[in-house]
């Protein structure tokens, strides 16, 4: 099985890179990005959730991400006690290449966390079901379960090259690549991996049609 991952992912680059090149022509000039959504508006409660707090993003990072909005919060659920820490970067386009979303396993692992899980969970919600990644990561005695996707004006999608293929065939089709990352961050220990999950899936499913009336649309 990894030779066969190794494969795929030497025959998707190329193609990736052809296509992106294919992108940039066509829309070159043609592009018509959204106007940025309200991030700092997003709501500070909804369902038994609020704010706890705002987790300002380092500027040396914000740098790096190259994002045009940026959301970073932690919430708490009143009822349980549990929280959940909340980042969404939104980028207006991607036609140059430059600002583009950072998949959490390659800056995770970058900033000392260890991959110990990595996979696909399906989330039903009312705007309908999403599958998103979920990646638990290790940091000394911390362990975390991270709840990731790339969502779009179309679609909700959890792997990092089908994202990138998308926002080509959409830049194509609708003169738009902007997209975000959305990540739900709950904390495994003491309380166990599923126990960490069950309260970053019910996050999500109360955070994602919020989400879906916030970011840009058709």
């Amino acid at each position: 099985m990894p030779v066969i991952m190794t494969d795929t992912r030497m025959i998707l680059v190329p193609v990736f890179l052809l296509a992106q090149a294919l992108l940039v022509y066509r829309i070159a000039g043609a592009e018509r990005p959204p106007q940025p959504p309200a991030l700092a508006t997003f709501p500070f409660t909804f369902d038994t959730w609020r704010q706890l707090r705002e987790d300002p993003i380092a500027a040396d990072v914000a740098a790096e991400l190259r994002a045009d909005q940026i959301l970073s919060r932690t919430y708490l659920d009143q009822s349980t006690g549990s929280t959940a820490n909340l980042f969404v970067a939104w980028f207006q386009s991607q036609r140059s290449g430059a600002s583009q979303p950072h998949s959490p396993k390659v800056c995770l692992p970058a900033s000392g966390w260890t991959p110990s899980f990595t996979g696909e969970t399906t989330i039903t919600t009312s705007r309908g079901a999403i599958t998103v990644n979920r990646y638990i990561v290790v940091n000394r005695s911390e362990r975390d379960v991270i709840l990731y996707w790339y969502q779009g004006p179309h679609r909700v999608t959890a792997g990092e090259w089908e994202a990138k293929l998308w926002s080509i065939v959409d830049g194509i089709r609708n003169q738009r690549t902007d997209t975000a990352l959305v990540r739900v961050v709950v904390q495994a220990s003491p309380a166990g991996d599923q126990a960490a999950t069950a309260v970053a899936t019910g996050f999500v499913r109360r955070l994602y049609p919020l989400l879906r009336e916030t970011l840009p649309s058709y």
